[in-house]
């Protein structure tokens, strides 16, 4: 195998390559585009960091890759739907760099409350001042950390060792994973009441998009403390400036931006802020970092090399043909049931089980557990979760993986079912395809009957005469075109699911309203991707 270097790369973590007589390593840095595509058909992998483009035009050139491996966490520079469509595996390094980021966020955080930055700069600067740096302890602080993952649960560690109190919110962990940790699992409600530092480690998604707005803001507790080393966005950065400027929040440190390099009036006059401690996205770097990458991707190339699953591949590789003509019908389906019941699921879940039942179960339905575990976790993960990984991920977040297959069947000749089970409840959603439609036949156990569209509003509440028309005349108001209804229930005038699609997105007011208009126990608004 030929392998092609094209940016800076730690040499001593790319000794898995250079040490395997079956790989040829070329280093060629810095290459310009026209030479690049010239010779990149040469080539059956290719290792990147930021600065070469992996784009269709690269891609069409490139007619041996077998793997395009990016030695980092971001994959932006690498056009991966492209590469997947001709076959192209591609890899990143998503944990090269958690204890990096986990060691950046103490420091940052230990020299906030130390007040290091400013004394440094007054003692620098000829005065000999102590009374205007008087900082605080971590010792019997409470500390909230959003996000339980590879790098929230190092720093959780660690200011356990500064033996501080740690609250963590993390929807998508087991309580066994919270417990080994020695942390206790809370609301992202008690978080923003209760912590005195409030540290942020998830992943960038429309969930976590702004997850700590102006409104929290105003319910933190008087001088607390904020930092961000995941990703720029999480915090809303202009309510990030208010809480400083009105003295709500006593200080922050942010390693990261929405804009990098910062380009707005907002984010500029945050990083000048006084009671500000600001880095340009240094958390990944330090010489370890760099060496932990390289050997990740490195190691990919070796375990394809060898045949074996690689672990970090952010595509879906291909199964083997038979196996996939059998299962191919069923995998839009799962795919759509794991995305639906991962925006409704309870907290924190112990278990997820698969039960395949009728004709479907006389084949090996791995592939079908792995697509339907992978839609579940993807939205939750620090890393990219498919098809390879999606076992490794749930593992490493302590959740168990149950397989159940049964020939027998009742109402429906194949019949999939997902049960999510957490300490205190249990979610479960069923599906089959009808004449190759897929269709949701039961949630909780409630009997439905409807087919998962791009937008959807699950509402549960106890069925009064007029709510269906209550909700049709609210979504009318507001211009929001109902596609289907679906009504579930236990009894006349009992306990109601109704399951609606809507053509476009409901607003998040229009959300409260229809909760309120029919006194729901539960209303959510689902977005489903995976549906064409």
């Amino acid at each position: 195998m030929k392998v092609l270097i094209t940016d800076e790369i730690s040499q001593e973590g790319l000794l898995p390559l250079v040490d395997d007589p079956r790989i040829t390593v070329d280093v060629k840095l810095g290459l310009p585009v026209a030479e690049l595509h010239e010779i990149i058909g040469e080539y059956d992998a290719i290792i990147t960091r930021s600065g070469t483009q992996v784009d269709p035009p690269l891609i069409d050139r490139a007619v041996r890759l077998k793997i395009i491996a990016r030695a980092g966490v971001g994959i932006d520079n690498v056009d991966v739907e492209y590469a997947s469509k001709k076959g192209i595996i591609v890899v990143n390094a998503p944990f090269g760099n958690v204890n990096s980021a986990a060691e950046h966020t103490m420091a940052l955080l230990l020299a906030l409350c130390r007040n290091v930055t400013i004394a440094n700069a007054s003692l620098k600067g000829g005065e000999w001042q102590r009374a205007p740096f008087t900082g605080s302890e971590l010792k019997e602080k409470t500390i909230g950390i959003v996000g339980l993952g590879k790098v929230g649960g190092r720093v959780a560690l660690r200011c356990k060792a500064f033996e501080a109190e740690v609250l963590a919110c993390d929807p998508y962990i087991s309580e066994k994973r919270a417990e080994d940790l020695r942390v206790r699992l809370v609301p992202l409600d008690d978080i923003i009441r209760y912590a005195d530092i409030i540290t942020v480690h998830t992943p960038l998604n429309e969930e976590t998009r702004g997850i700590i707005n102006a409104e929290h803001f105003d319910r933190m507790k008087p001088g607390a403390i904020i930092i961000n080393c995941a990703r720029g966005g999480i915090i809303d950065e202009a309510a990030m400036l208010a809480a400083l400027e009105n003295g709500k929040v006593a200080g922050a440190a942010f390693d990261v931006w929405s804009e990098e390099p910062p380009r707005s009036e907002t984010i500029k006059k945050l990083i000048n802020h006084p009671r500000m401690i600001v880095t340009p996205h240094l958390g990944a770097n330090t010489i370890e970092a760099q060496k932990n990458v390289a050997v990740d991707v490195s190691r990919e190339i070796v375990n394809y090399v060898d045949g074996r699953p690689m672990t970090n591949a952010v595509n879906i590789p291909r199964f083997d043909p038979d196996l996939m003509d059998q299962m191919r019908p069923f995998m839009g389906l799962i795919s759509q049931m794991g995305e639906f019941i991962s925006q409704l699921a309870p907290a924190n879940p112990e278990k997820i089980s698969f039960a395949y039942n009728g004709k479907l179960a006389r084949y090996d339905c791995a592939p079908l557990t792995v697509c339907g575990l992978a839609a579940l976790l993807g939205r939750h993960t620090e890393q990219e979760v498919n098809m390879v990984n999606a076992s490794l991920v749930a593992r490493n977040m302590g959740i168990a993986v149950e397989e159940l297959r049964t020939t027998e069947a009742e109402s429906f000749s194949d019949l999939i079912t997902l049960d999510i089970q957490t300490p205190q409840s249990k979610r479960t959603i069923a599906g089959t395809l009808f004449e190759g439609i897929p269709k949701i036949v039961k949630m909780r156990d409630f009997l439905t009957d409807f087919t998962p569209e791009p937008h959807m509003l699950v509402i549960n509440y106890e069925d009064r005469p007029g709510l269906i028309g209550k909700i049709g005349t609210i979504l009318g108001e507001e211009g929001v075109n109902i596609g289907n209804l679906n009504l579930g229930r236990r009894a006349r005038a009992g306990e109601a699911m109704v399951v609606l699609s809507i053509d476009s997105p409901a607003s998040e007011e229009i959300v409260e309203r229809l909760g309120q208009a029919v006194n729901a126990h539960f209303i959510k608004q689902v977005h489903i991707s995976s549906v064409k």
